[in-house]
């Protein structure tokens, strides 16, 4: 299967997953204002908040997997795949803003005014109704993760699993403040979610950020590339090893030694069956290997340019 054809799939579960989280985001919005007004909770319009944020946030993830979806071209040569990280951001921007001048603001105004709830029953079915609603949205999400491993769908995810203990955090303060008479409980619940909504946003903007500044691959995934490209005993001193993602494409480039007397067609021909392994591997992902002769060097004394992987690996085992 192509890349092209891959990233087709790829995009069009994501959109699946962005889809679904809109229609959720719709139907526990319209739950949340009702039970909102039925109950004056601060907790409640903290979920409600952040709900109509998960909302906004599902339709730039949904913009997002769009673009990333679309192969590169001419202006755009290693894809669209940075969209991603783009919609992640502006999610992130999204939670700051409404946990620390909305939720937060509300919470320290009701805890002044002594303001306590009412109907509290109303307000704990409907975070009932969103528990389970939002349960059925991850369990789906996960799937699409594991397909894919879209940046977007994550972030997403991250939303709405912290809507799990934000609805629960909604029942236990509205059963502390009205049926169990602990005034001021609603309010204080309010802050804490507040600072979860900034905890979650801060953790997402750190993994847009590492997609938008081309970060490295994780340690583990490194290491199994190169334990994989060790397994070709015709290839010698890989160096240069350089892995990015975007989106869910991966790009990798690395420099090899062949014996210099080596003619073009055979030194092609182990490359072709390098990639092809290596490939097998890692289906979505763009492979650049640099063939140098035994013996050369490209940058002296640059530790990052020159460091032997194979050697690495040695050592570590």
């Amino acid at each position: 299967m192509s890349n092209n054809e891959t990233l087709q799939q790829s995009g069009l579960l994501n959109r699946t997953a962005a889809y679904a989280s809109i229609a959720t985001a719709l139907f526990l919005a319209g739950l949340k204002l009702w039970a909102t007004w039925r109950t004056g909770s601060t907790a409640m319009l903290g979920s409600l908040a952040d709900t109509l944020l998960d909302l906004i946030a599902s339709i730039a993830t949904l913009f997002g997997v769009w673009v990333a979806a679309h192969p590169a071209d001419e202006n755009h040569r290693f894809g669209h795949g940075k969209a991603e990280a783009l919609s992640a951001m502006f999610q992130v921007i999204l939670i700051a803003l409404s946990a620390a001048a909305g939720i937060g603001f509300r919470a320290v105004s009701h805890l002044v005014e002594g303001q306590t709830v009412r109907a509290a029953e109303d307000g704990i079915v409907v975070s009932m109704i969103a528990i389970a609603a939002t349960l059925g949205l991850l369990a789906w999400q996960r799937h699409v993760i594991r397909k894919t491993g879209s940046l977007a769908i994550q972030t997403d995810h991250l939303h709405y699993k912290s809507d799990l203990l934000l609805n629960l955090a909604v029942i236990t303060a509205l059963v502390l403040d009205q049926i169990l008479g602990f005034t001021g409980a609603d309010p204080l619940f309010g802050l804490l979610i507040a600072a979860w909504l900034l905890w979650g946003a801060w953790r997402a903007a750190g993994e847009a950020i590492d997609h938008l500044m081309d970060r490295e691959w994780p340690e583990e995934k490194r290491t199994r590339f190169v334990e994989l490209a060790a397994q070709h005993p015709e290839l010698s001193n890989l160096h240069d090893l350089r892995t990015r993602a975007s989106g869910n494409i991966d790009f990798v480039q690395f420099h090899v030694d062949l014996p210099g007397e080596m003619s073009v067609d055979e030194a092609h021909d182990i490359i072709e069956r390098v990639e092809a392994d290596l490939m097998q591997h890692f289906p979505q992902m763009e492979l650049l290997i640099h063939i140098d002769p035994e013996g050369h060097v490209d940058e002296p004394g640059n530790p990052l340019v020159e460091a032997d992987e194979f050697e690495k690996l040695e050592k570590d085992e």
